[in-house]
């Protein structure tokens, strides 16, 4: 008996390396990216400000631990989700480094979002007791940081299952939500007239769509795809990306005429590298499927 339960236990732990982290991995990546949603949601309600900016307490109930109204309950919920978050984040990267299965890249990554936790913690108790726009803004990046930590790990875990098409894929998502993060500007090609806390977070969950599709088909490219000029492009979309990231938010906070126009001046190369992308990974692709076998 004791013999059979220490087989199955050593059958047991290449079966949860296997399949048990990516989705544990997925999941935290999840949380992850509905934090950074709703601290953009409690932001632009001015529920940050709310809970009578106590932290981590809020306004009411035993010890102050729960929400007095709807603002603190958007502070307070944004809180309860982060925890979760933070209780995943240290999960998987407790897994990966007992795991020797594990790529140790993946490892790397998910204790480095380990220790920038911490950090985030300490910079979102700052929004809270001194809402400076430095603070805010530290406290966004070190959380796209993050985010963007945890899809590389992700991609990681699943290249197995990755092929030369999820990279035209990717691109595609990319095409689709680059018009949409422009649209949900407050610039002159923006569709939308008030910049409502509802239009910030479509906007913030658009750019999320947006690091992940030049991430993933950055990587995907670098694995599937033997174009050098190709994983060229794919290197320069995952730049510009984070350029329109970061052009879009200071067109937010500064409502500058010459950032406005830088911003969709890089939005537009986006636009193309994401069409030319689209283009020429397809016909790698294609022509890597036809090619003759050795």
């Amino acid at each position: 008996m004791s013999t059979h339960s220490h087989t199955s236990g050593h059958r047991l732990r290449p079966l949860i390396a296997r399949f048990g982290f990516p989705h544990l991995l997925a999941a935290t990546l999840a949380l992850v990216a509905a934090t950074i949603l709703l601290g953009v949601a409690a932001k632009a309600t001015g529920a940050g400000l709310a809970c009578e900016a106590n932290w981590p307490q809020c306004d009411a109930g035993p010890y102050n631990l729960l929400p007095a109204n709807l603002p603190s309950f958007y502070e307070w919920f944004h809180r309860f989700v982060a925890m979760f978050a933070g209780f995943a984040i240290i999960g998987s990267a407790l897994a990966a480094w007992r795991s020797p299965s594990i790529d140790k890249r993946v490892t790397a990554l998910v204790v480095g979002g380990m220790v920038l936790t911490p950090i985030q913690v300490y910079l979102g108790r700052e929004t809270v007791l001194q809402y400076e726009m430095e603070i805010l803004s530290l406290h966004f990046w070190t959380a796209v940081l993050i985010f963007s930590m945890f899809v590389v790990a992700t991609v990681l875990v699943w290249k197995a299952k990755l092929r030369a098409g999820h990279v035209a894929g990717a691109l595609g998502l990319g095409l689709v939500a680059l018009p949409l993060h422009v649209a949900l500007s407050p610039t002159d090609l923006g569709v939308v007239t008030d910049y409502t806390p509802t239009i910030q977070l479509l906007q913030y969950g658009v750019t999320l769509a947006l690091i992940t599709s030049v991430i993933v088909a950055t990587m995907v490219g670098r694995w599937r795809l033997d174009d050098r000029p190709l994983l060229g492009l794919l290197a320069g979309t995952t730049v510009l990306a984070l350029a329109v990231t970061y052009l879009g938010r200071r067109a937010v906070m500064t409502f500058s005429p010459a950032l406005d126009q830088l911003y969709l001046v890089v939005a537009f190369a986006l636009l193309v590298a994401f069409v030319i992308g689209i283009w020429r990974s397809r016909s790698t692709a294609e022509a890597s499927r036809d090619a003759p076998s050795p």
